[in-house]
């Protein structure tokens, strides 16, 4: 059996997706992820109320990565932020020097249709490791394509690569380049719209654009070389193109 992806990413708390979703995964089921920014708050700005989050529960995401939005420089209130969210929330570059439980999983590995999928998040550096920043917040980004090339040296054969990347398009083409054995990279965080993927290194990119105006669809078959290939890519209105602007 084909896997089944659906994608988005920067929805920058745009509402009204929730039915939509459920319905076009009532018909054509499969994993639902996000590539993040959904908050309206930043690293630096809290509300305490982010009502997208209800609406991606309603939505029935599967995982969602942390951007820029949903990280936080005050390692509390990021915590909160993921203690509201009732999905998996994963973010595989970003640690704690001062060794507190991290909130959120660097990753998460799904069996479905015969799949066995290992996903993993990349999010944007905010400032360069070792910084002085790391002293004050505790927050230490590490380098995003050597931890990809650290889950593709760990992923056996038979198992399915994809990573939730916020690093932007441009990141992504070298993220490509530098980690062939990726099988999939969502990408987000640049608002860029692909109508169709993108292959760098025979790794497909696949980027929904922002504000909820398309998800993304990808169905996945097996190669005769055991690597996942793109077998239907959609591009799907979600929010009526007024709501995404």
């Amino acid at each position: 059996m084909p896997l089944r992806i659906y994608h988005t990413s920067d929805l920058h708390d745009h509402r009204g997706f929730a039915p939509r979703l459920r319905t076009l995964r009532e018909h054509a089921p499969g994993l639902l992820f996000d590539c993040g920014d959904s908050l309206r708050g930043s690293q630096t700005v809290y509300f305490k109320n982010e009502p997208i989050v209800a609406e991606m529960d309603a939505a029935g995401y599967d995982a969602q990565a942390a951007g820029n939005r949903e990280f936080h420089y005050l390692f509390g209130l990021m915590a909160a932020r993921v203690r509201a969210m009732h999905h998996p929330f994963l973010c595989s570059n970003l640690i704690d020097v001062r060794g507190r439980p991290l909130p959120f999983s660097p990753e998460i590995t799904f069996e479905r249709d015969g799949w066995r999928v290992r996903l993993f998040s990349l999010l944007v550096v905010q400032y360069p490791e070792r910084s002085p920043w790391e002293r004050i917040f505790g927050w230490r980004f590490l380098d995003p394509l050597e931890v990809a090339q650290r889950f593709a040296a760990t992923t056996p054969e038979g198992t399915t690569l994809v990573v939730l990347s916020h690093l932007g398009l441009r990141v992504d083409r070298l993220l490509a380049r530098a980690v062939p054995r990726l099988e999939l990279i969502l990408g987000g965080h640049s608002h860029d719209t692909l109508h169709a993927p993108e292959y760098v290194a025979d790794v497909p990119i696949v980027h929904a654009g922002p504000y909820g105006a398309y998800v993304s669809r990808t169905e996945l078959e097996r190669a005769d070389d055991g690597r996942a290939r793109i077998e239907r890519f959609e591009l799907l209105p979600l929010l009526p193109r007024q709501a995404a602007s």
